[in-house]
């Protein structure tokens, strides 16, 4: 289920929008679902809500698992996407 802040990303992610990226959401990589996925860049993004602030160091475990496969993994907050969104995407680009 997409949080409102995951929509909000998903617009701009979408139909190749940003810089001609391929992503998919709410995607399987290994044992675990992750918010948004960019096969092109071994890339994934994570939209930290407040509940995840209670699960740090289940998040972490997830973190390493992630980049030990070899994926590029981005956080960000519910209020960097909110308020931040143009950051945001230039950050995603790189």
């Amino acid at each position: 289920m997409f949080t409102h802040t995951e929509r909000i990303l998903w617009h701009e992610l979408c139909g190749r929008r940003l810089a001609g990226l391929k992503f998919r959401r709410q995607y399987p990589v290994g044992p675990y679902i992750v918010d948004f996925f960019c096969a092109e860049k071994k890339l994934v993004i994570e939209i930290d809500g407040d509940s995840h602030v209670d699960d740090l160091e289940r998040e972490a475990i997830r973190t390493e698992w992630l980049e030990n496969q070899g994926f590029r993994v981005m956080r960000f907050t519910n209020r960097e996407v909110n308020k931040l969104m143009t950051s945001v995407l230039d950050v995603i680009k790189e």
